[in-house]
């Protein structure tokens, strides 16, 4: 999907018109399966902070065991994982949250992909390839399971209990106050992994919202404390401690291993997380430079600023998600348009 950019702030604005059923339709905590692996006391900790901090209710949590908490599962090792989650999952559930860190891919694919939308077997043959499209890429539904018989997934990263409880407690702030904040695209001097600056909207201002847009050509940013949004194509981002996240924000780089959370050979997505971001999405294995693979920019932040969740908003940005595994606290909606008593 191409917007054009004349037409991208333009679409930015009319998106922002409340829906009349906005807040009938909208994802809630009541609505999200929290996942635990009783084998791993940081998961079973951390899984009971998020059940408090959102009020997730009792039977939404979801019990599993894997031993070891390796990186990656092959397909029979998922598909008993698989079939333990979905036999824990109540019809009424819209979405996933996966409490670990590891496992975080199955194959080639991501495990929040392969929960999602199954195991893609055809991806692994060469991994370089076009991805299967994703049903939920830019949908309209509020309720996935309901309308698309899909629930998406994310993943909660505990191999730093501060770090996971930091990143908690910043979606949960973010649904509070809403505050003057920017979106930042980095069209960067790697050309290699500027495959999707084509599709950064023009820099602008959205007043109803005190956001604004700027996209800039270098390779970082230094000194920012208004950020909501930063996307950018490097195998290392600089500078991020000189960066200050607002509570809520979305953060990834387009890189081939961002996913291989544990990974050393590039910049692992976790390191968004260390410097104060809510969410983010890397690949696991080698998607070669398709945008469609990444997060859409615009696809990004049109659900983003409509008040969708960061689980929402990520998602349906992703045209080819099968290598893409999305982190973080999933019911992060700075802008969403909140009814008295809304979970």
């Amino acid at each position: 999907m191409r917007l054009p950019p004349t037409a991208a702030l333009s679409l930015l604005v009319a998106s922002l018109l409340p829906a009349a059923n906005a807040a009938e339709t909208e994802l809630r905590a009541s609505q999200l399966a929290v996942v635990v692996n009783d084998d791993d006391r940081d998961s079973v900790e951390i899984a009971a902070y998020y059940q408090q901090a959102r009020h997730v209710p009792d039977e939404n949590v979801v019990h599993v065991r894997i031993p070891h908490s390796p990186r990656r599962l092959n397909a029979a090792e998922f598909e008993v994982l698989r079939g333990q989650i979905e036999s824990g999952i109540r019809p009424e559930i819209q979405a996933i949250l996966l409490v670990w860190t590891a496992p975080y891919a199955v194959e080639c694919n991501s495990i929040t992909s392969a929960l999602t939308l199954g195991f893609d077997a055809a991806q692994c043959r060469r991994t370089c390839s076009p991805g299967k499209p994703s049903p939920y890429f830019d949908a309209r539904t509020r309720q996935p399971y309901d309308d698309l018989g899909i629930r998406p997934s994310m993943l909660l990263p505990t191999d730093s209990i501060a770090r996971a409880k930091a990143v908690i407690e910043r979606g949960v702030m973010s649904n509070f106050r809403l505050q003057p904040a920017s979106a930042y695209f980095l069209v960067t001097s790697d050309k290699a992994r500027s495959s999707r600056a084509y599709l950064f909207p023009p820099s602008g201002a959205l007043p109803p919202l005190q956001f604004r847009i700027k996209t800039l050509r270098q390779d970082k940013i230094a000194g920012a404390a208004d950020v909501m949004i930063y996307e950018t194509g490097l195998v290392s981002v600089p500078d991020l401690d000189k960066v200050k996240f607002l509570p809520g924000a979305l953060a990834d780089h387009l890189t081939s291993s961002g996913g291989d959370l544990l990974g050393t050979s590039q910049m692992s997505s976790l390191r968004w997380l260390d410097a104060g971001a809510t969410a983010s999405y890397g690949t696991v294995s080698e998607p070669c430079s398709h945008w469609q693979k990444f997060p859409h920019p615009q696809v990004l932040l049109r659900h983003y600023l409509s008040g969708e969740t960061a689980i929402e908003a990520y998602w349906k940005s992703v045209a080819w998600p099968a290598q893409g595994v999305i982190i973080g606290e999933p019911l992060s909606a700075p802008y969403r348009r909140r009814s008295p008593g809304g979970d």
